[in-house]
């Protein structure tokens, strides 16, 4: 057992290099180039369509709106890796990754767009609500129940084992700071279980609960960690023009990009931008397909806007922190969420530790009841027990006691693979789909050139096979 555990974990890390690195990093491009030709742009040209949809509300008070099922995706997006992940591709590669984050988010919101599309063309209700997501296309649309049941097993285990357990953990970690031999202390046992507790009140208390809980929280952690990045632009005012150029001409620096490609500012950019919107990666379709709107286009243009928000408002706001206050050095020690924390307190003094602390603990958090919600759509679609329904509620809770208590790099980088492959089966559906997807933004688009308010039948387009656009 004691060569295991090293074999296994070498493994694991040579699955994660070749999965993230070499394979989906360029998969995941090619989908979002492809997908924005072919809808002519849509996250572009209709941006402002997508801010006015928002607001639209549920026709039932018991279901979930469109602005509910966004704040869901935008929980479980908006994690820690928007602070310390954001952190680590500016030291590692450069500050010209913020360019590329910027320039993958725009390229990947029509992935979000098509894919978010086909969860809702394929939704199913469930009370009061819906519920969808590639599980559901795969076997509606392509015939593959099997191949949606493998990747529904996919996420569960990557969410709601994996990420979750890591959810916690940053939690608890967030509380280190202000208590002495944390790890020695019962403080983390005591953080495990008010977490659990809370989070089995939410389990249990269902898909609208979770809507309703992350349409509150996401607004309030999301606009105060702007608000901080905003008043450090105010006071650092005279740093953005050269943090600005430094960006843009780091960014095309192309004899120190071809020197360390694998660590180059592109390279880093990129897997940041990537795998922080998730766009094409198979898990925000899972909230869209919740929302009760009147056309599946609505939520597919509705959720390219937690991209939106996920790179170009958060993880823009942590980039600007770090540069402006100019406390980080490229390949330099200080990293991660100490670096914000220590850019934080460059300007509000201790008080900036307090606010980076809170902000962990908030994007942790939506995260993790995001995270959940992914996970319970894709239990109801391997079946509908209510036993089992109860006993994976139970066992999510006890994963956020666990987790924040230890630190399983082993389980991580385990949801790490799955992650990777439940991303496989969701790219190979929506290449397969994607035309649905796109004669569904045509009727969207004709109805609205008529002057009317889109209304969808699934029979206009000459689908046959939808559970509720009958």
């Amino acid at each position: 057992m004691e060569s295991f555990i090293p074999w296994l974990a070498g493994m694991l890390g040579y699955c994660n290099d070749f999965l993230y690195s070499k394979f989906l990093i360029f998969v995941l491009i090619a989908a979002g180039l492809y997908f924005s030709f072919r809808s002519r742009f849509v996250q572009i040209r209709m941006f402002l369509e997508s801010i006015r949809i928002v607001s639209e509300k549920s026709s039932d008070e018991k279901g979930i709106s469109s602005f509910q099922a966004l704040m869901i995706s935008t929980a479980s997006r908006v994690g820690t890796g928007n602070i310390a992940g954001v952190a680590t591709a500016i030291v590692l590669g450069g500050p010209g990754a913020v360019l590329w984050m910027w320039i993958i988010a725009l390229i990947g919101g029509a992935s979000a767009f098509i894919e978010s599309t086909l969860a809702q063309v394929y939704k199913v209700r469930d009370g009061h609500a819906f519920k969808g997501g590639p599980a559901y296309y795969i076997q509606q649309a392509m015939g593959l129940r099997w191949l949606g049941v493998v990747f529904a097993i996919l996420l569960i285990i990557t969410f709601a084992f994996g990420f979750n357990g890591l959810q916690a953990f940053n939690i608890a970690s967030a509380f280190e700071h202000y208590v002495p031999g944390f790890s020695d202390t019962k403080v983390p046992m005591i953080i495990g279980v008010l977490l659990a507790v809370i989070s089995g009140f939410l389990f249990f208390g269902g898909a609208h609960k979770i809507g309703v809980v992350s349409s509150v929280l996401v607004p309030i952690m999301a606009g105060m960690y702007i608000l901080a990045g905003l008043i450090i632009l105010f006071v650092n005012i005279g740093n953005l023009p050269g943090a600005l150029k430094l960006l843009v001409t780091d960014a095309f620096d192309f004899h120190k990009i071809l020197g360390g490609f694998a660590g180059s500012c592109v390279v880093m950019g990129i897997k940041r931008g990537l795998f922080s919107n998730e766009a094409g990666m198979g898990s925000a379709p899972n909230a869209a397909a919740a929302a009760d709107v009147s056309h599946p286009a609505k939520q597919g243009l509705v959720q390219h806007l937690s991209v939106f928000i996920d790179t170009f408002m958060i993880c823009s706001t942590t980039a600007f922190i770090i540069l402006l206050t100019g406390q980080y050095t490229v390949n330099g020690e200080l990293n991660g969420i100490p670096l914000v924390q220590q850019s934080m307190a460059s300007v509000f003094g201790p008080a900036g530790i307090h606010l980076t602390t809170v902000a962990v603990f908030l994007f942790a958090f939506t995260s993790l009841i995001g995270n959940y919600f992914y996970a319970e759509a894709n239990i109801k679609f391997i079946s509908e027990s209510k036993t089992l329904l109860i006993v994976f509620r139970v066992l999510s809770a006890g994963m956020v006691f666990i987790g924040a208590q230890a630190d399983l790099d082993l389980a991580w980088s385990l949801a790490d693979v799955f992650m990777g492959g439940m991303a496989t089966v969701n790219i190979i559906a929506i290449f397969a789909l994607g035309g649905i997807a796109i004669k569904v933004l045509k009727d969207y688009e004709e109805q609205k050139a008529r002057g009317l308010e889109p209304v969808f039948k699934a029979k206009n387009i000459g689908l046959h096979n939808t559970d509720h656009w009958k």
